[in-house]
């Protein structure tokens, strides 16, 4: 059944170090496609819907897929031996139930990826009815984790683009998935604009892209992604540091980081409805004193990264965070908040 071109739907972006859409495996070899298989996003949107393995997927079969290869990969082997040099009690399982002999217990299985591929896919009903908003929902903020086929393959990102009343259309237009440049990279948000004047010759390549149009599309109401790698702290006050022998500022963490960022997004006129945080390793340096000296002087800052989903209620608050980010500890590269539309993207 041909899907029709005006339907609307859900548009995700696959991507990662490796993805395994599994077609044809059998016992010891597992397979690839060299696209996302149908029943591998099936069993992806079931998974962030939370659905386990005897739940019931009639609601899920009328699906339609279309995939558009940004970046086809390339094919990689992964040779393995499982069981080999071990008693026979602790040697892979037989289909009967037993276990295999200690000079045979051996197994060698070939496992197939695809390496550096990114997919974009539009996911229809095969009516052109629209999809339920519980599973875009589900794919921005995923009951279980969510991978690209094979638990070994995560995405290095969120996979949900938008929806679209033109998803089709949309899928065509929306912009390549290109290849990330090898080397260190820098994100610089600056309200001047960088240059290279005063470093050597071929010592880094710059590319600039204005803000304009990102700051001039916010608008009260509208859903977007998030993510931030902040600094949370408090400053307790001088008869609390005296009573609990606190320093004048103190790294938050756990609830009480969460905590902390809801009161920011507040702040930056957003609203968020989902939000997950997840620690990072902590920054530090020395600082010199007056008589330049650095012993004494030691900088730590603790980082948490914030990731989910929000809504617009004050955009000149939300400009004027993007523009000058969040917290402590700007200079060492917290606070930066990015965004991106998390509906009607295309």
């Amino acid at each position: 059944m041909t899907t029709p071109t005006h339907a609307p739907g859900i548009l995700l972006r696959l991507t990662g170090p490796l993805q395994s859409w599994g077609e044809n495996s059998h016992y010891n070899y597992r397979d690839t496609a060299a696209f996302p298989t149908r029943s591998g996003l099936i069993g992806l949107l079931a998974a962030a819907l939370g659905r386990p393995r005897h739940h019931p997927l009639d609601d899920l079969t009328p699906l339609s897929v279309t995939v558009r290869a940004d970046r086809p990969g390339k094919p990689m082997r992964d040779f393995q031996t499982v069981g080999g040099g071990l008693p026979r009690h602790l040697t892979v399982t037989t289909a009967e139930g037993g276990k295999r002999k200690e000079n045979g217990a051996t197994l060698i299985t070939d496992r197939w990826y695809l390496t550096d591929a990114a997919f974009t896919v539009a996911l229809t009903h095969h009516d052109a009815t629209p999809l339920p908003p519980a599973w875009a929902h589900a794919l921005a903020a995923p009951r279980w984790p969510l991978y690209l086929g094979r638990r070994s393959c995560p995405p290095e990102g969120p996979l949900l683009l938008g929806t679209s009343d033109h998803a089709l259309h949309d899928l065509v237009h929306l912009p390549l998935a290109l290849p990330t440049p090898r080397g260190l990279h820098l994100l610089i948000q600056s309200q001047h604009e960088p240059t290279l004047d005063r470093l050597p010759e071929h010592y880094a390549t710059l590319t600039t892209r204005p803000l304009d149009a990102l700051l001039d599309a916010l608008q009260p109401g509208r859903t977007l992604h998030y993510r931030c790698v902040a600094s949370p702290v408090r400053k307790p006050g001088a008869e609390t540091r005296r009573l609990y022998q606190l320093p004048p500022v103190v790294a938050l963490s756990g609830t009480a980081a969460d905590e902390w960022w809801l009161r920011q997004t507040q702040t930056a006129g957003l609203t968020p409805t989902t939000h997950h945080s997840t620690p990072l390793d902590a920054l530090r340096g020395q600082q010199p004193d007056k008589h330049g000296h650095r012993d004494h002087n030691r900088i730590r800052h603790a980082r948490t990264r914030f990731d989910g989903t929000a809504t617009i209620t004050d955009p000149a608050r939300l400009r004027h965070t993007i523009l000058n980010g969040i917290g402590r500890a700007k200079a060492y590269g917290c606070g930066l908040l990015s965004i991106t539309p998390a509906q009607d993207t295309a």
